[in-house]
């Protein structure tokens, strides 16, 4: 199964349009940089094909990680 999802996830990003992804990540950090809501700029990630990943990557380089003390 995990192999499957792998080979699925990468045929998924050779499929994309890369180009429009880096665009929409773009959008999503100047969005959380500012006081704009997030959300719509998720969803035209997504529609993209945006991973996960990428969309939280995102957000972490704004926002950081939750650290307990």
């Amino acid at each position: 199964m995990e192999r499957y999802q792998k080979e699925k996830l990468a045929r998924v990003k050779k499929e994309r349009n890369n180009a429009r992804v880096k665009e929409t990540l773009a959008d999503l950090k100047r969005a959380a940089q500012g006081t704009a809501n997030v959300v719509p700029p998720i969803l035209e990630a997504v529609k993209a094909y945006a991973t996960l990943g990428e969309i939280s990557d995102t957000l972490r380089e704004v926002f950081g990680e939750y650290r307990e003390r």
